[in-house]
């Protein structure tokens, strides 16, 4: 059983659009996945745009991999690398935690996590 940060069953972080690594809609891992794609998150326009200023556009379709483009709002499983490099330049999305994969924690802390946790309202 994958688990998330707090060590409980990792939940389902999007099936529409379909996200992770292995398009499950989990944000789970294997060593192949050099990525590491732990993040579970809920896009912004300005994550969006930082990460294209990096070089990895999440915006625009790639209908051969079958990837719709993202738009604000829209959740996905990120790179846990990716991630932490937009908090530290001050653009991290919320993070779903109950849907972080555990191994995000080799990257961050949880007390960060937590410092972007979207709560349900």
């Amino acid at each position: 059983m994958e688990k998330n940060v707090f060590g409980e069953e990792l939940k389902v972080c999007c099936t529409s659009p379909m996200t992770g690594y292995f398009r499950d809609g989990n944000c789970r891992t294997i060593s192949e996945d050099t990525g590491t794609h732990t993040v579970c998150a809920i896009m912004t326009d300005e994550f969006l745009d930082f990460s294209l200023s990096k070089g990895n556009n999440l915006i625009t379709p790639i209908p051969y991999y079958n990837f719709p483009g993202l738009k604000a709002g829209d959740k996905w499983c990120l790179c846990a690398s990716r991630w932490v490099e937009a908090e530290k330049a001050g653009k991290a999305p919320l993070v779903i935690l109950e849907a972080t994969h555990e191994k995000t924690l080799d990257f961050t802390s949880l007390e960060t996590l937590v410092k972007y946790a979207y709560i349900k309202t």
